[in-house]
């Protein structure tokens, strides 16, 4: 796969470049692991400042490990347990400024401050995954990394179901 490398203006420049990479990356393959595994690394690569990107993958009514990039990590969350396992059980992204603050975060790296995580939901609505992203920087994501990110479940959803 030919990725280019480039500087961007604008976050909304920047995730428009990264969901371009990643439909790309669910056209080259069916394989849902692979397409997973090379996001992690397409987000790891593109976002600036952060520490850890990658998926919770939803199975048997818990959150389990899926593709990362960072360091090793909490292998299953409970719904409703950790900024994850909340947004799995509202299916709705959360965003934690500061994760030190924040009395349900599950800590993975201590050097992480911020947090966003985005559910990947199917067509029927049903909970596919997680995007979870961390950053050591307080007050790393925003509404348009929400943006981003959730225009990204949706491609990841498409290839869930191709």
């Amino acid at each position: 796969m030919d990725i280019e490398y480039k500087a961007f203006d604008s976050k909304p420049g920047l995730y428009s470049y990264i969901n371009e990479q990643l439909q790309k990356i669910t056209e080259e393959t069916k394989d849902i692991t692979a397409v997973l595994a090379n996001a992690s690394a397409l987000l790891m690569m593109e976002l600036k400042t952060v520490n850890w990107a990658g998926f919770y993958l939803y199975k048997n009514g818990r959150l389990i490990l899926g593709p990362f990039q960072g360091k090793p990590a909490v292998a299953e969350i409970a719904v409703g347990a950790g900024v994850c396992g909340t947004a799995a059980e509202t299916l709705e992204v959360q965003i934690v400024e500061d994760v030190h603050s924040c009395c349900n975060h599950i800590a993975c790296d201590i050097a992480t401050n911020s947090e966003i995580v985005v559910p990947i939901l199917l067509a029927d609505g049903t909970l596919y995954g997680v995007i979870d992203i961390d950053s050591p920087v307080p007050a790393r994501f925003d509404s348009e990394d929400a943006d981003g990110l959730s225009r990204a479940a949706e491609i990841i959803s498409n290839a869930v179901k191709s």
